[in-house]
């Protein structure tokens, strides 16, 4: 059994994990503006709620620069007490199991690869889609990290006045038309025509993010996850539209566009942080 804890944007989520199967959770709202020390607290008694004697690793994904090797993280984008966090070393001392840090987003494309869409893919790109823009990257079927995890972070490629993430996340909605993503996705649903061409025009700009992907890893297979995930019949046809002018139409030719089907799917990939 391993325990994956999940350090999302609005959540703390833990799962015992077994061969792949969240057999039990726990959520908790996130503590962002805590102090490290009730952040850490929480943390520790989430995962003493979830400990048991079959419990032999756990595995943890966070919206952030890590050094995976010295599970070392810093700077996380929605902790801001934690500047430098070694998360590995505390919960090993206290817990007395292994632990493995990563990026929350290499999460989500190692629990693709393993046990959702990117399965029979040797070369995939998991997007996330949200609060921000977040890729993780499997080459030759395995994920790669870069030196810090940091080698997915294509939403922060410039693009026209900003970066991709700028136009590519719920930013897009919030600061250009004050709504956030679900509710232009309501808007949508009811034919509200003014929601729909907000839609289009995000799928526009999505379709850049993902010609910047292929050019920049040319992978078989693009994963899209996150909140806004769920809205792709709004975006889907604009946004292949905006690839159509990628000058390899072999690699658009083969290329496959999938959406997440399974919702704690970064909590399976970081349970596969432990071998």
């Amino acid at each position: 059994m391993k325990l994956a804890i999940d350090l999302g944007g609005t959540n703390i989520r833990i799962g015992q994990v077994v061969d792949g199967v969240i057999v039990a959770r726990r959520a908790i709202a996130y503590p962002a503006k805590d102090s490290y020390n009730e952040v850490m607290l929480q943390l520790g008694t989430l995962i003493d709620s979830m400990m048991t004697p079959e419990v032999d690793g756990i595995g943890i994904g966070v919206p952030s620069v890590v050094d995976s090797k010295r599970g070392i993280v810093y700077n996380a984008t929605n902790i801001p007490s934690w500047k430098e966090v070694h998360l590995k070393e505390i919960l090993e001392q206290k817990h007395s199991v292994r632990v493995s840090v990563n990026n929350d987003a290499n999460c989500f494309a190692l629990g693709e690869k393993l046990f959702g869409e990117g399965a029979s893919f040797q070369n995939l790109v998991g997007l996330t889609l949200g609060t921000g823009v977040g890729a993780g990257i499997i080459i030759d079927g395995q994920l790669y990290n870069g030196r810090n995890t940091g080698a997915g972070e294509i939403g922060s490629l410039p693009y026209q006045d900003a970066d991709f993430e700028h136009y590519c996340s719920s930013e897009f909605f919030t600061k250009y038309y004050g709504l956030t993503g679900k509710e232009a996705a309501l808007k949508a649903a009811h034919g509200d025509a003014e929601a729909l061409a907000i839609w289009k025009m995000f799928g526009r700009h999505l379709g850049e993010l993902i010609k910047a992907t292929l050019f920049t890893y040319d992978p078989e297979m693009i994963v899209i996850g996150g909140g806004i995930s769920a809205a792709f019949s709004y975006y889907e046809a604009a946004m292949y539209a905006s690839m159509s002018d990628f000058p390899y139409a072999e690699t658009l030719k083969n290329l496959q566009i999938r959406i997440t089907q399974k919702a704690d799917i970064s909590m399976l990939g970081a349970s596969a942080l432990i071998p």
